[in-house]
């Protein structure tokens, strides 16, 4: 993959004349990259705002919570099989296309949701949000990656990481807003236009700014990654409804289905290679940099994914808050991961990685160490200050982690590395969630069995559930210590534009 910002002019027909100036793209890269953003907010927020309308929904559709989670399982589910053949449609096709392609779907599947008469149609409409969604990330970590100097990339990748870690966090916030006053519909019917807008801007205002080039679509190895990650997390997903003995299937069957397609899928990623012709290019890993990042961001992931769903369960369950008050109260930490993004960004284009994951990791543990010792006792505002340092741990992890990661791979395996980093964000949020909520609904039955009330039963789960999460997070400190500045991200270089 080339970039045009160094040889050609936005339309790509005309080449610079030798000896000429190379034509200046930096706005339009600056509004291209604008809108990807933007867009992704949007798309990315979908993906948790489910949870939270699930009660009213089970009675508004008549359903029973088991059928009711595919709304939310479905989404991982799409998400999981279309991100790995995003490494593929992004060297395939231009920028405008694949736009198209991901806010098309993402706005067609909000208004099949917003219309549904039934539970059928309202899955399919999440099925189809999803394929949108998973495209529209890739898309704009490899754009990125493709027109940002590798000394201005921390800035950008600050705001990047508002997406990839915030949207997610807000969803139930803004989703138990919309359902105190309105009905369930509204939630998709709000985000509607603006999908359209993005829709529209970008059709307006966005240009190609990638090469494409002709390579070729290996159909194994889309079934066997279909097969392989589906099977992951759905089996992942499962873990916590077997614990309470609603699986629908033993959570064993699709687990063991999806490790032996992930090994088929993997093999046939190494026969492919050779030829320049994987769907998934695996050699990404062949960078320890990106390694350890990768490794890095599943704890980090699994960490908020699993603090995001037990969290409210504690504070409902335990101190008593309406669904209302507990997403509000976990408001001010996802804005502070929002805020910190940009500011991570400009101290890692100058200072490296090391200075924000030390402390990052550090904190993020020490916060989920104190997790471990949340009561019935602990007053509200403690647990608000726990999450806010929690969000603000995770703020200096994910920008550094991102960025150090793509920087250290070559050009021609961004879009493959943004597709793991995808790949691997899904994965590690059916992990995280599975741990905690399986150590929880573990513990509490053992402690309800043991003759204590439910109260005291969850707390205790509660507790569990995050100390299995804090002796987790010990991982990632001694990691952060191996993370290093890409080779052309030069401490103290200019930022380009």
């Amino acid at each position: 993959m080339t970039d045009r910002t160094l040889t050609e002019p936005a339309t790509g027909s005309v080449a610079v004349p030798p000896g000429t100036d190379a034509p200046d793209h930096s706005a339009r890269n600056r509004l291209v990259i604008s809108i990807l953003l933007v867009s992704a907010f949007v798309v990315i927020l979908n993906e948790t705002i489910m949870g939270v309308a699930l009660p009213e929904l089970m009675v508004d559709l008549q359903i029973t919570p088991s059928v009711g989670q595919w709304l939310t399982t479905a989404f991982m589910l799409t998400m999981a099989v279309v991100i790995p053949i995003t490494g593929f449609l992004l060297q395939r096709f231009d920028t405008r296309p694949i736009f198209f392609a991901a806010m098309g779907l993402f706005s067609l599947g909000t208004l099949l949701s917003a219309v549904a008469p039934g539970f059928g149609v309202l899955v399919i409409g999440r099925i189809v949000q999803a394929s949108g969604t998973a495209i529209m990330m890739p898309l704009l970590m490899t754009t990125v990656m493709t027109l940002v100097p590798p000394a201005a990339r921390g800035k950008t990748m600050g705001n990047i990481s508002i997406v990839m870690s915030v949207a997610p966090a807000i969803g139930p916030t803004i989703s138990g807003v919309i359902l105190s006053f309105l009905d369930w519909r509204w939630m998709f019917i709000i985000v509607l236009p603006i999908a359209i807008a993005a829709l529209l801007l970008g059709a307006a205002r966005i240009q190609n700014v990638t090469e494409p080039k002709k390579v070729p679509i290996d159909v194994t190895s889309v079934v066997l990654s279909a097969f392989a990650f589906s099977g992951l997390i759905y089996g992942l997903s499962s873990i916590a409804e077997a614990s309470q003995g609603h699986e629908i299937v033993p959570v064993w069957v699709p687990l063991v289905f999806g490790a032996l397609a992930l090994a088929g899928f993997i093999w046939r990623q190494f026969v492919l290679q050779r030829g320049d012709r994987a769907l998934l290019d695996l050699r990404v890993f062949g960078t320890g940099n990106f390694t350890v990042t990768i490794l890095m961001m599943a704890v980090a992931m699994a960490a908020m994914f699993g603090t995001l769903i037990v969290l409210p369960i504690y504070l409902q369950t335990v101190l008593g808050l309406e669904p209302l008050a507990t997403g509000l109260l976990l408001l001010p930490g996802s804005l502070l991961m929002g805020l910190m993004g940009p500011i991570v960004g400009r101290i890692y284009d100058k200072r490296g990685p090391a200075v924000l994951l030390v402390p990052g990791t550090a904190i993020v543990s020490a916060v989920l160490w104190v997790m471990t010792l949340l009561g019935s006792a602990t007053p509200v505002p403690v647990v608000l200050l726990v999450h806010i340092g929690l969000s603000f741990g995770l703020a200096l992890m994910f920008t550094p982690l991102f960025t150090a990661g793509l920087g250290s791979l070559q050009p021609r395996f961004y879009s493959h590395g943004s597709a793991v980093i995808g790949t691997a964000q899904q994965l590690a949020g059916a992990a995280g969630t599975a741990l905690f909520i399986t150590v929880l609904s573990t513990v509490t039955a053992g402690t309800i069995a043991s003759g204590g009330t439910d109260a005291q039963a969850v707390e205790a789960g509660v507790r569990a559930a995050f100390l299995s999460g804090a002796v987790v997070s010990l991982l990632a400190i001694v990691a952060a210590f191996f993370v290093r500045r890409p080779a052309d991200s030069p401490a103290g270089a200019p930022a380009a534009h």
